[in-house]
């Protein structure tokens, strides 16, 4: 899941710490560096963009890439969109926030729905960045409902909200909400600053 990263849209309490501008920077560098290390022959990436029209029309997302409309709605409405309405299979859903996301998380939590109905990567602030489902059948209509999103309590309410489910656990992973969530910049080889 991808925001359209432009100043006051994306990372807006992340802005509050490090300017609007920056934190819309960071989230470009950050999701076109993850995108670039997700890709592999394994699976397929399709881009859920937000705003719906500018996503679909971006220049900053790579072109190759299929794309799909967010759509209206909170976090729970826009992924359980994204579930019901992907081709059949397995879906996971990213966010772009994480900087520590590798193929082989991913790898891992597409296993894992070989024995498992859902899968979560748990993020350390109590929410998560990653949920998958096998979708041998359609979604149940409870899941997302009554999470309350951006809290401590997103990925406990997250899973009651798919009872009697099979659920396995991934690996935690920290996403980046505020200046405390960044990853210390490291100085790579030349003259390049990575995070």
């Amino acid at each position: 899941m991808v925001k359209e990263p432009r100043a006051g849209r994306v990372k807006t309490r992340l802005g509050r710490d490090i300017g609007l501008t920056t934190a819309a920077w960071w989230f470009r560098h950050q999701s076109a560096s993850l995108i670039r290390r997700l890709r592999d022959p394994r699976w397929q990436i399709t881009l859920a963009v937000a705003p719906d029209a500018e996503g679909l029309t971006s220049r900053v997302w790579p072109h190759d890439l299929p794309r799909t409309p967010q759509g209206a709605g909170n976090l729970g409405d826009r992924m359980g969109r994204i579930m019901r309405h992907m081709p059949p299979g397995p879906v996971c859903i990213i966010g772009a926030d994480v900087p520590g996301i590798t193929r082989a998380h991913v790898h891992t939590a597409f296993r894992s729905l070989g024995a498992h109905d859902a899968a979560f990567g748990p993020a350390t602030d109590g929410g998560y960045w990653l949920v998958g489902l096998k979708r041998i059948s359609p979604p149940p209509p409870t899941l997302f409902q009554n999470v309350r999103w951006s809290t401590e309590h997103a990925l406990a309410d997250t899973r009651a909200s798919l009872p009697h489910h099979r659920i396995a656990t991934v690996a935690t992973l920290s996403d980046v909400d505020t200046a405390q969530d960044l990853p210390p910049l490291r100085v790579g080889r030349g003259s390049d600053l990575t995070a």
